[in-house]
């Protein structure tokens, strides 16, 4: 069973694996001119690549607007 500086570190390593990904593909994304679907304040729409570029270090947010 893992202690808690475990779990903690642990979640922390996926919380960056996911922010890296999602940069990742934010960045090809813009690359690539295209855009990217998401879901936003309860609905499904596509947004501009443009739209989220920077990535924040905190992705929830990017989906939050």
């Amino acid at each position: 069973m893992m202690n808690e500086d475990e779990v903690y570190e642990m979640q922390s390593k996926i919380d960056e694996g996911i922010f890296l990904a999602q940069k990742r593909l934010v960045e090809r994304a813009r690359h690539n001119h295209t855009t990217l679907v998401v879901a936003r304040g309860g609905q499904i729409v596509e947004v501009s690549a443009d739209e989220l570029y920077p990535v924040r270090r905190n992705y929830c947010s990017l989906f939050s607007k």
